[in-house]
């Protein structure tokens, strides 16, 4: 993908499905900060932790690495010269 214009049509889709859950994940997390002892809530964001994790992976493996600087893997060639970035969509 050296061009922003290749992008599949399941990028977005899979993009907003990982901002989904990362936005669950601040929401949870704020929540718990103020209800450490909600043990439900507790499961709920172990669950979304997971839950991201595995959409991330998927993503990256699809499209190429979403931070730099160690915090992706990359596959062969290095991929984080192609676009789009995510901040680029």
């Amino acid at each position: 993908m050296a061009d922003s214009t290749l992008v599949p049509e399941s990028y977005y889709p899979d993009l907003k499905a990982l901002q989904a859950i990362d936005f669950t994940l601040v929401e949870l997390n704020l929540y718990l900060d103020t209800h450490p002892n909600d043990l439900e809530a507790l499961k709920q964001f172990n669950s979304a932790v997971k839950k991201s994790a595995e959409i991330r992976e998927s993503f990256e493996a699809r499209y190429g690495p979403l931070q730099n600087f160690g915090h992706s893997l990359s596959a062969y060639p290095w991929k984080w010269k192609d676009t789009p970035w995510p901040w680029q969509v």
